[in-house]
């Protein structure tokens, strides 16, 4: 479930956060997210994405949180992906770092993990940097090509244009495009429903999340 939350992303020229409330299929509220997405020196010497994702899905007696740091070139090829995560009392980091010149990653547990290299595709991208770029290619009409993304491990991820539909986030009925994300790693085969507004920047709304014990909702907070 967690990569899934990475569907829900910014695109904005400049420093932009938006804010998620994770529910349960109950409709009650599981936790938050926040991601910012962040467009340095456009056009300029040191011009980069960066994007930060922190979830809280903590419930009494158990935390659950995660942030996520990624960086990646104008064009949205990736440079790394930092990750740490706290379930319980279990801390966990991981490292990621892309090498485009000779199309490999090396994917790091910190404090004293293993360290290993993966072959990956020219302009090889992370989950925070692919949904942004994915977004970009939504204003301009187009859908990105089914391809791998790493997220420590590696998905296989593919969208499916189904068309327009209008859908209620809080108290305002919207008009979204709606897109079936089909997700593939080597424990995980499924399938999200995302809607993005109409607007300029595909503004994510909302994500449909089917996971055991039944069907998750990332929502939009206004």
């Amino acid at each position: 479930m967690k990569f899934l939350i990475f569907l829900v992303v910014a695109i904005a020229s400049h420093a932009q956060s938006l804010h998620y409330s994770i529910n349960w299929p109950s409709g009650l509220s599981l936790g938050e997210a926040t991601l910012v997405s962040d467009h340095q020196n456009p056009g300029k010497a040191g011009d980069l994405w960066v994007f930060d994702l922190d979830l809280d899905a903590s419930v009494p007696g158990f935390a659950i949180r995660d942030h996520e740091h990624a960086s990646a070139s104008p064009d949205f090829c990736s440079f790394e992906l930092d990750k740490s995560s706290l379930r319980g009392r279990r801390k966990g980091e991981e490292k990621i770092t892309f090498d485009q010149q000779k199309n490999t990653i090396t994917r790091e547990t910190l404090n004293g993990g293993g360290k290993s290299d993966i072959s990956v595709p020219p302009c090889a991208k992370d989950a925070l940097t692919f949904l942004q770029f994915a977004r970009q290619e939504l204003a301009q009409g187009r859908l990105v090509p089914q391809q791998p993304v790493a997220f420590g491990s590696m998905y296989q991820v593919r969208f499916e244009y189904t068309g327009q539909q209008t859908i209620r986030t809080g108290e305002h009925q919207v008009d979204a495009d709606r897109i079936l994300a089909s997700i593939k790693g080597s424990s995980s085969d499924l399938t999200v429903e995302i809607f993005f507004a109409r607007d300029a920047a595909r503004t994510p709304l909302l994500a449909k999340v089917p996971v055991s014990l039944g069907t998750f909702t990332v929502e939009l907070i206004r």
